[in-house]
């Protein structure tokens, strides 16, 4: 216990350059407090518990203002930043080294039953107000946009953005493994845009060619008759 408690203040400092020592980030950090009051809480529903563990995930919520199902599996080293809105739902799983924003949504998208919530990998990064629902899987070291809205598979090392989501892959890029700068991602829609555009002024180029050379052949042509 003591050990997973080490590394999530670890977690704290690495990727919180406002944490300024230890025990301001035991008492003032509601990410940590949600995650330790997590902990306790699957201890419990793992032994068979159901409402103690529950009554533990409420009061975290109202203390935090982050719901975590005691049945969701979180790994080590995550950091959930400010937190305030985020839900993880039961059968997610969270793997190491997560970095989660405010208004975070790791939810399900219907009443089956089962595995209904997503597994995100190590080394992941979830921008702010972003949704993963359904039981797909966010490859390691995967990126996903503030605000995007993910309802597939994410494979390794890609970036999503969008609503709904799209992928762009980095294949050949090194992903570092805790990446901040999620509001530097890609636009895919203005890449099309741009794209288009540059389409655009090509044709644009070829008509005036194509002008151009049929007044040069008209006049070539008038001056024939002349």
């Amino acid at each position: 216990m003591f050990k997973r408690l080490k590394k999530d203040i670890a977690a704290v400092f690495e990727r919180d350059p406002a944490a300024k020592n230890i025990l301001e980030v035991i008492l003032c950090y509601p990410g940590f407090h949600a995650i330790v009051l997590h902990r306790m809480a699957h201890f419990l529903y793992k032994k068979g518990l159901v409402v103690l563990p529950r009554l533990i995930s409420n009061f975290s919520r109202l203390v935090t203002g982050i719901e975590i199902h005691p049945g969701a599996t979180i790994g080590e080293g995550v950091f959930i930043d400010h937190g305030m809105g985020v839900v993880i739902g039961e059968t997610t799983e969270i793997g190491n080294n997560v970095t989660i924003y405010q208004g975070v949504t790791l939810g399900g998208t219907g009443k089956e039953k089962g595995k209904r919530h997503p597994t995100v990998g190590n080394n992941v990064v979830v921008g702010t107000g972003a949704k993963v629902l359904g039981p797909i899987e966010i490859g390691d070291g995967g990126r996903i946009g503030a605000g995007s809205v993910v309802l597939q598979s994410v494979p390794p090392g890609a970036t999503v953005v969008g609503i709904p989501g799209r992928v762009v892959l980095h294949r050949g890029k090194r992903v570092t493994p805790v990446d901040l700068n999620h509001e530097d991602l890609p636009d895919p829609v203005a890449q099309m845009l741009n794209c288009l555009q540059n389409q655009i002024d090509d044709l644009r180029l070829q008509l005036e060619n194509l002008r151009c050379y049929q007044e040069e052949g008209e006049e070539e042509r008038s001056d024939q008759v002349v």
